[in-house]
């Protein structure tokens, strides 16, 4: 068996494990416009390797369904028309039998694409369709787990907790020198169009934190009225605090004076020592306001980070999603992957709980809207 048959199949069969846990009618929900139903992800990855492998580079290759391309498009304006993303969750068919039965349509058709040989050139598309579904694969938990704890019933994913542990609460500062620093991708691995291309920059010395914020430093801050003084906040973030009423980061409920938070595991009360989580842009920049600090820009987080440990919370930046120098955005299709969302969105570091292993790197840039907070999000301080 080939390396990328055998990794092909490894993540082909993760996606699988993430949903096992589920009920078949969990895989339906769609509780709002950021979450897709978990069924939407098994098809859309699989139509992923369907659309851009099999179809136009397998000979004899029999599409599974012809309509399941406007079912399981995303963005992509080149491969034609789709369902509106808010109506993902409308979709009882294709049922949940029917997609992992197109999945298994599409991986026997991708062994015999892998195993026969195929020109050099794909390489790159295959890795980068394995890197797509290892993206999905963190959206499912994160997906996943925004539907399951929007059920009053709270009901456990799983056994275990996905993060468990604690980390130092010490107040640790690392000190970086000012000067010129290299940022973005270098070397002969895979990487994501938007690390590219490799630059300098220069940098003000400055001090980052070398651990996250944890869940006992910011329940001081909600303590001390931090939603309620708009002192610390953007114009806009205050909006948006009042507008949703927010008091508390996602998942978090007060019950008889006490903090809970929905886990894994189901409803828990909140570890004070673990990394603050399912926070907004607005709320990470209030509160280091209030710590009379500030957030990172992404070229200072990746300077410092061989120094510290990532990959726990999705770090905000302060820095806008923009095109490295001498960005280029692919051909056809493939070339809407990054640089169409290039606008309006805050870079984030790191990785996750939930990213898949090895899949994140010093130089990933994930990136969303300031508002978003269902994904695995965090804080570490700069000053």
């Amino acid at each position: 068996m080939s390396l990328l048959l055998e990794q092909y199949n490894q993540v082909r069969l993760h996606s699988e494990a993430i949903c096992r846990p589920l009920k078949t009618e969990d895989y339906v929900v769609q509780p709002v416009v950021d979450v897709s139903p978990p069924k939407w992800h098994l098809g859309h990855t699989t139509w992923f390797f369907e659309t851009f492998i099999l179809k136009p580079h397998l000979a004899g290759y029999t599409e599974f369904d012809p309509h399941y391309n406007y079912v399981f498009n995303s963005y992509y304006e080149a491969a034609g028309t789709r369902v509106i993303r808010t109506d993902r969750g409308n979709l009882s068919r294709p049922s949940v039998s029917d997609i992992y039965n197109y999945r298994r349509h599409v991986d026997e058709a991708m062994q015999t694409f892998l195993s026969n040989g195929f020109h050099a050139d794909l390489q790159e598309l295959m890795t980068l369709g394995l890197n797509h579904e290892q993206q999905h694969q963190e959206l499912l938990a994160t997906d996943i787990k925004y539907i399951l704890g929007h059920n009053p019933l709270f009901p456990a994913y799983a056994d275990d907790p996905v993060y468990n542990g604690s980390v130092p609460t010490a107040d640790k500062w690392i000190s970086v020198d000012g000067g010129l620093y290299q940022i973005g991708y270098n070397g002969g691995g895979f990487c994501f169009d938007n690390e590219l291309s490799r630059h300098t920059v220069y940098l003000q010395p400055y001090r980052i934190a070398a651990q996250l914020v944890t869940n006992g430093e910011y329940l001081e801050w909600i303590e001390s009225g931090g939603y309620s003084n708009f002192v610390y906040w953007h114009a806009e973030g205050w909006d948006w605090v009042k507008t949703q009423q927010i008091q508390a980061p996602l998942y978090w409920y007060k019950i008889d004076g006490e903090w809970w938070n929905y886990t894994s595991a189901g409803l828990q009360r909140v570890n004070g020592d673990e990394p603050v989580c399912h926070i907004s842009y607005y709320e990470a920049f209030a509160y280091a306001s209030w710590k009379g600090k500030r957030l990172p820009t992404e070229f200072e987080w990746e300077a410092a980070a061989p120094h510290f440990n990532w990959g726990r919370r999705w770090e905000w930046t302060e820095s806008a999603y923009l095109p490295y120098p001498g960005f280029k955005k692919a051909a056809g299709a493939i070339g809407e992957y990054n640089g169409k969302f290039m606008v309006n969105q805050k870079v984030l570091r790191g990785g996750s709980d939930v990213t898949p292993e090895g899949h994140s790197r010093i130089t990933y840039r994930n990136f969303f809207h300031a508002p978003l907070r269902w994904q695995y999000t965090g804080i570490r301080l700069a000053e």
